[in-house]
């Protein structure tokens, strides 16, 4: 049996990664529910960490950041006057970093991201943040709708276990499935932060 290839591959529409010097960097749900709250990831400081390295390198070469919030309902998940709905404070914007706050999964519906991206001037986007089978891949899939090209850091996102009928699906399960979806016909991935910097 031969090797899949990927719909990239087979159309000859694949691209090769942003680098820092070309693109935005857009961050997506850098916020404390996934570290304390009910919706904790089992790889957060891990895919944290990946974040701080990027976030720094953009900051020390002028690179434009946006970061996006989602606002949750008062008294529940993300909950936008608790602690919960802040950003984690390792990642928390600058003065001067665009914020763009929304209330679905994709972070274009309903916000003002797309006119704040166009104004920035970068078609190419470096992606990062949680979580990979939701708000990243629905961004993501949409910034495709929109003619940006996306590079998404692997190490950089994470999610959580799901359940389904047959049992528990572990979070790292998840976040290959996604991966895997979305470099087929959606993203450029890599795999590790030190890849763009």
């Amino acid at each position: 049996m031969s090797q899949p290839q990927t719909m990239f591959q087979l159309s000859g529409r694949g691209y090769a990664p942003a680098t820092l010097s070309n693109a935005t960097l857009l961050i997506i749900d850098a916020q404390e529910e996934y570290r304390s709250g009910a919706l904790a990831l089992p790889g957060l400081d891990a895919a944290a960490a990946e974040i701080a390295s990027l976030l720094g390198a953009a900051r020390a070469t002028g690179v434009a950041v946006v970061h996006v919030r989602h606002l949750g309902i008062t008294g529940g998940l993300f909950d936008p006057q608790g602690p919960r709905g802040q950003f984690l404070p390792e990642l928390a914007p600058q003065p001067g970093e665009v914020v763009v706050e929304k209330r679905l999964p994709n972070a274009f519906a309903g916000t003002e991201l797309h006119d704040r991206l166009q104004a920035l001037g970068h078609l190419d986007l470096i992606v990062c943040g949680f979580m990979t089978h939701s708000s990243i891949s629905t961004t993501v899939r949409a910034c495709k709708d929109y003619g940006y090209r996306c590079t998404l850091v692997d190490s950089a996102c994470a999610t959580r276990d799901l359940p389904s009928p047959e049992g528990v699906i572990q979070a790292d399960v998840v976040h290959r499935m996604e991966m895997a979806i979305l470099a087929d016909n959606f993203a450029t991935v890599v795999q590790q932060a030190k890849a763009l910097i």
